[in-house]
């Protein structure tokens, strides 16, 4: 019958990241103990997206779940590499030992950046399939990077500095305590993996409670089903400050999160999904009470400003006299999604799924070290 000891796809990229437009090649492994008799080998490129979650309704014996899903299809492209797709009869024989099959295809334009968030996805994948008569089929897929470029140059807002102010007054039976008042403040909005987000921050706390103080980086993501939406907020990385007592404020300045590989902000091209960040204060009073958060938005894109490629070039030259003039900005390595991997294989390729089952998108990331 044929034993398989091996079916993977193999990229000539070795990061297995690609931008829009460019052409994704490699070959297909079939590695043999014995021949096998198949229909045909077909490799099939697939883009697409994805959001998906449930929700209970009802009570006792009317609970129910209900589902919320909606997809986009960028391409799905489908090529035999052995057999029947290329003419020949319905059944074919590979003999034992390695068989490679190269493929290239070409990714349309605007397609947009890969995202892997729990209950949605954009995912590129290259699919293989052993079409095997009276048997199960052999499935192996491999998962890619594609990015879609965000030049913050192109946005005006990225250069802007933004700020926010918000309080709340706490209220306990019949005591209502004075207001605390929290302020966020950056000096600009656009920034690049790599880059650090300097902020200002402070609080006045009038009320009658001990109150913890906290910066965060996070990550607001919007899911689009056909008939509701959902919202996700993920915590990148945060600063603590020493608690605020009642009567007390307290002022930051200098404080800053390097930001991580991340998808670029609006995930340009889906229409399901959009992916926002904020720098966000968070005060938490002590007692039962909702915490006060004031956020900004700011911008991640995979370009970085002309301005921050400036003032990276005159610091370097002040840090490095001897550096020549013109030094041009650092080039962006590709780095793993901070929030890790996410199975692929069940969802991909089925039950009988070789190759890679586990997938973590790259992104953009550039070395301003020097500069931090």
């Amino acid at each position: 019958m044929g034993k398989l000891r091996c079916f993977q796809i193999d990229l000539d990229n070795p990061q297995a990241l690609y931008w829009s437009g460019q052409t994704v090649s490699g070959r297909a492994l079939v590695d043999l103990e014995s021949e096998m008799k198949m229909r045909e080998i077909r490799l099939e490129f697939l883009g697409k997206s994805r959001v998906h979650w449930t929700e209970q309704h009802g009570s006792g014996k009317h609970r129910h779940t209900r589902h919320y899903s909606a997809n986009e299809l960028y391409f799905n492209n489908v090529v035999t590499v052995f057999g029947k797709g290329l003419g020949g009869g319905d059944e074919h024989t590979l003999p034992p030992g390695q068989h490679h099959f190269p493929f290239s295809f070409m990714l349309p334009p605007n397609l947009p950046s890969s995202f892997e968030g729990g209950i949605g996805h954009v995912r590129y994948v290259v699919k293989g399939t052993i079409d095997r008569p009276w048997r199960f089929d052999d499935n192996c897929v491999r998962a890619f990077t594609v990015l879609n470029a965000l030049d913050l140059n192109q946005l005006p807002e990225a250069n802007h500095g933004a700020e926010a102010t918000d309080n709340k007054t706490i209220c306990c039976l019949c005591c209502k305590s004075g207001p605390i008042t929290g302020t966020i403040k950056v000096n600009r909005i656009g920034y690049v993996p790599g880059e650090s987000v300097y902020f200002e921050a402070s609080v006045q706390n009038l009320s009658n409670r001990e109150c913890g103080i906290s910066a965060e980086l996070e990550m607001a993501t919007i899911f689009h089903a056909t008939t509701k939406s959902k919202s996700t907020h993920q915590r990148i990385n945060s600063i603590q400050h020493q608690t605020l007592m009642p009567g007390d404020s307290d002022v930051w300045g200098g404080d800053r999160f390097i930001i991580p590989p991340l998808p670029p902000s609006y995930l340009s091209g889906c229409n399901i999904i959009d992916v926002r960040y904020l720098v966000k204060l968070v005060v938490d009073p002590s007692g039962p009470a909702f915490d006060l958060n004031v956020p900004v938005e700011i911008i991640i894109g995979t370009i970085p400003l002309t301005s921050a490629v400036q003032q990276y070039q005159q610091t370097l030259s002040a840090v490095r006299p001897s550096a020549p003039p013109e030094v041009a900005m650092p080039s962006p390595s590709y780095n793993e999604f901070i929030l890790g991997s996410t199975h692929i294989g069940n969802e991909e390729g089925g039950e009988h799924t070789q190759g890679q089952v586990d997938f973590t998108p790259t992104y953009t990331y550039y070395n301003w070290s020097r500069t931090t």
